[in-house]
């Protein structure tokens, strides 16, 4: 049985070649056209093509296979020349050259060769869809970031050294430009959600969703997005302080994972602090509905650069600072170790002191203090990050609501403490 089965695995391979010049090739027959401008490769020119591949390179091995494709691509450059003056386009000629490998493949990796096909029938049968969209749907602009966020994320994050260096050691490159690309990202979302939901509810959408992934980037995102929309303000204000109820689930999160009795202690104030966040980013919400709905989303660029990099260094420089604080200070207090570690995250100063409570070292009623005033110092690098990102008409609105949202935090803190919970 065994042998029936080796035997019959080369006979499957054809199969398969034939399978993929004539799925690649049912879809260039339909397109072909009629008539003297007909194109001159169908269906069965492409399953020949194909299973000459695979034949190929059954006897002659890759080398065979190369002459072959070789052949193929001269015929084509003929078919092409003959045709010229119609302006055939040089897709179903590409295509063809492209079965031969593809036929060829299916003697070593069918299913490979079998996925690659089914990719490249749909790319062709999108041909309409595919232009409307890079030629009407997609703006110049649009398209711009695009190779930009590209190229940052695939060309230039890889080759930023990992280290530590500079001032105290504190800054390492590779972090602050994933940083920089995190920017770009959640703008990219926001973008993205304002062109599917509109201004009046994406961005506020976006913003919340954002907030699980960096909620001080988001608000410098929502800045950015706000200082070249004046008409989406209200919502960029909504998806802005809506990200700190991001930050506080995640402060819940990490905290439970470390210490459930810190969880509890602190679940009164970090419960009105995200409560009052959401009632300051619904009201902001209702108030972007008044407006009407305008075009300005759909115009201009995706992200700003500039923002993105200004984001970077305004976090190069408060990982100097902390880092000199940390130095000069030491471990003299849960407090301050906490504030300065919030300056630049406060999930990492959350953690740092709920790790004391499950050592032992610290009480789950001490250990409030020092997180709460490590998300407050995160709350200042927030408000820094508003200040410059979106201008004043968007940190004179965005601002009050990060406030507000540290006082309930504190008013719940110091309500629990007088109501005797702890």
């Amino acid at each position: 049985m065994e042998n029936l089965l080796i035997l019959d695995l080369p006979t499957l391979n054809f199969v398969s070649a034939a399978a993929v010049g004539a799925l690649i090739g049912a879809e260039r027959e339909r397109r072909k056209g009629e008539g003297p401008a007909r194109s001159p490769a169908g269906i069965r020119t492409f399953t020949i093509t194909s299973i000459a591949g695979a034949v190929a390179l059954s006897l002659g091995g890759v080398v065979l296979l190369a002459a072959v494709t070789v052949c193929v691509a001269a015929m084509v450059a003929v078919s092409y020349w003959r045709s010229q003056d119609q302006d055939p386009g040089l897709t179903t000629e590409i295509a063809l050259v492209l079965t031969s490998l593809l036929g060829g493949m299916c003697i070593q990796a069918p299913q490979t060769a079998a996925a690659i096909a089914v990719s490249v029938t749909v790319i062709l049968y999108a041909k309409a869809w595919l232009h409307n969209l890079v030629t009407t749907v997609i703006s110049k602009d649009e398209l711009d970031d695009a190779l930009i966020f590209a190229a940052a994320t695939l060309v230039v994050l890889p080759l930023v050294p990992d280290r530590q260096m500079g001032p105290y050691l504190a800054l390492n490159p590779r972090s602050i430009s994933i940083v920089i690309v995190m920017v770009m990202a959640i703008s990219t979302a926001g973008y993205i959600a304002v062109r599917m939901f509109g201004a009046r509810f994406g961005l506020p959408l976006a913003g919340a969703i954002s907030g699980f992934i960096s909620s001080t980037a988001t608000i410098g995102a929502m800045g950015s997005r706000a200082k070249k929309s004046k008409d989406h303000l209200a919502a960029c204000v909504a998806g802005a302080v809506l990200s700190t109820v991001a930050t506080i689930a995640q402060m819940a999160l990490v905290v439970a994972a470390t210490s459930m009795p810190t969880l509890f202690s602190l679940s009164g104030p970090l419960l009105l602090a995200g409560g009052t966040a959401v009632a300051y980013g619904v009201a902001f919400t209702l108030l972007a509905t008044r407006h009407s709905e305008s075009n300005a989303a759909q115009s201009g660029g995706v992200f700003s650069l500039r923002t993105a990099l200004a984001f970077g260094s305004i976090l190069a420089v408060i990982l100097v600072i902390s880092a000199g604080l940390q130095e000069r200070f030491g471990g003299a207090g849960v407090i301050l170790a906490a504030v300065v570690a919030g300056l630049v995250d406060t999930h990492a100063a959350a953690i740092s002191v709920a790790t004391l409570v499950t050592s032992g070292k610290v009480t789950p009623e001490d250990a409030v203090i020092p997180i709460l005033a490590g998300l407050t110092s995160n709350t200042l690098t927030k408000i820094i990050m508003a200040a410059t990102s979106g201008g004043w008409a968007f940190a004179l609105r965005v601002v009050p609501g990060l406030v507000l949202v540290a006082l309930a935090m504190w008013v719940g803190t110091f309500a629990t403490l007088f109501s005797g919970v702890y």
